[in-house]
């Protein structure tokens, strides 16, 4: 179940904005759906997406950083072999998932966007804790944006509470209180929210 997150508007008009010319730096805590929206960005936005995550510790990827970033014809070319994944110039998006996990890919953003093919989105947890940086040069080609949990607003359209939602933003345009029975369902849906929380695999658990 994906669901329907506000930071994806962020990541329109970064890609507009920025076309390439900088990467995008999530950063977040753990299991908020950082990795999942930059899937579905992936899927959605460009003609393919290629995501490498850190995490997993891939000694081979790591090794592509380590000897072909003076050779980015190979290193492209190691990656969609070993992802299986054809990547378009100027229409597909690397993703590096976790890339506190391994700083060099981090440092290699600023080669990477010089080069231009491809776009880049690099998420992330407490990135800025030194161990994550120390022994490399942080890319000034990155656009740094944080990523939160499900705010109320983001609970309420997960559970198809659009038009609820909409009404109590009129409300507050006009300083009008909500209607007697409108006011009980949005305080039933809120205190469900700060039962459930906004952790997107508690959100899809409890719908």
């Amino acid at each position: 179940m994906i669901l329907k997150r506000k930071i994806y508007k962020k990541l329109l008009e970064w890609k507009k904005e920025c076309q390439g010319k900088k990467a995008l730096l999530i950063e977040g805590a753990r299991r908020i759906g950082k990795s999942t929206i930059c899937e579905e960005f992936g899927k959605s936005e460009y003609k393919s997406f290629l995501l490498i995550d850190f995490a997993k510790k891939d000694k081979e990827v790591e090794g592509y950083f380590e000897k072909y970033l003076n050779d980015l014809d190979t290193f492209f070319m190691l990656l969609q072999t070993h992802f299986g994944t054809k990547l378009t110039e100027r229409n597909s998006l690397i993703i590096f998932d976790e890339v506190q996990m391994f700083p060099q890919a981090r440092a290699a953003i600023k080669y990477l966007v010089a080069d231009g093919r491809y776009d880049y989105i690099e998420t992330g947890s407490l990135i800025s804790i030194r161990e994550n940086v120390k022994n490399i040069v942080i890319p000034s080609e990155e656009r740094h944006i944080n990523m939160y949990p499900l705010d109320f607003e983001e609970f309420a359209i997960a559970l198809e509470e659009d038009l609820l939602v909409e009404y109590i933003k009129k409300c507050f345009e006009k300083r009008e209180p909500l209607e007697r029975s409108m006011h009980n369902q949005a305080m039933l849906l809120f205190h469900q929210y700060m039962l459930v929380g906004g952790m997107p695999m508690s959100v899809v658990t409890f719908i």
